[in-house]
């Protein structure tokens, strides 16, 4: 029993890794500043994550309830959508605060281009005293959720195979969820390596690099979308 549910805590982890969770963290963690905001998003979509998969057991192991393979379809179908949103999302931040060229003539009659962005604006103001950036994110946590829902049926299918109570299930189901939540955070550890650096040094590397997460992230969702959607109902 014990080596089972060590083994969930590495499943979990190894669940975390899945590309659609990767690309919501990433898109969502993208825009982050600092690295205790990055490993807040990470921790809080694992406890969405969780939270939503023991709600599910709980149901399924004391009374029967079960999400019906239609419904686990549709369920993925609604990630992908949230997936392209979030990616979406990300593309539009960066248009918001595009890089604008201005040109300059100087008393010679020379004539150059530069770049500029107001990005850097917003950051100061984002860091003013004002700046709660230490609230608890609700949309990361309801991303968290969703996964869960949506990956609840499989995760009970392998899981009641292995148990011999519902009690037992439910921890091995709790363990699950510690180790996606360590995944995760770990996961966003490892992404906060190249934002924070390209972020401080590197403005158009760090704007290249959030773009490839955004059309990254919309990839991956439309590839769910049509994955789920030629599934027969």
């Amino acid at each position: 029993m014990l080596s089972m549910l060590g083994l969930a805590v590495l499943v979990g982890v190894h669940h975390a890794l899945e590309a659609d969770h990767l690309a919501a963290v990433s898109s969502l963690v993208s825009g982050a500043k600092r690295f205790p905001e990055l490993l807040r998003h990470g921790l809080t979509w694992g406890l969405g994550h969780a939270t939503t998969l023991f709600v599910v057991a709980g149901l399924a192991f004391g009374f029967g309830w079960w999400v019906p393979e239609s419904a686990a379809n549709r369920l993925e179908t609604v990630v992908g959508v949230m997936l392209v949103g979030l990616g979406l999302h990300v593309l539009y931040r960066l248009w918001r605060g595009g890089i604008h060229f201005h040109r300059h003539r100087h008393e010679g009659g020379q004539t150059h281009f530069h770049a500029h962005s107001h990005a850097g604006e917003r950051q100061r103001h984002e860091f003013s005293s004002h700046h709660h950036s230490h609230r608890f994110n609700w949309r990361t946590l309801l991303v968290g959720m969703t996964h869960g829902m949506a990956g609840s049926a499989a995760l009970l299918l392998l899981t009641v195979p292995r148990v011999h109570s519902p009690w037992a299930g439910l921890a091995y189901v709790l363990l699950f969820g510690v180790g996606s939540m360590l995944g995760m955070a770990a996961v966003s550890a490892v992404i906060s390596v190249p934002l924070l650096l390209t972020q401080r040094f590197l403005t158009l590397a760090n704007r290249a690099l959030q773009g490839a997460v955004g059309l990254a992230t919309i990839a991956i969702g439309a590839a769910a979308i049509q994955a789920t959607l030629l599934v027969a109902p």
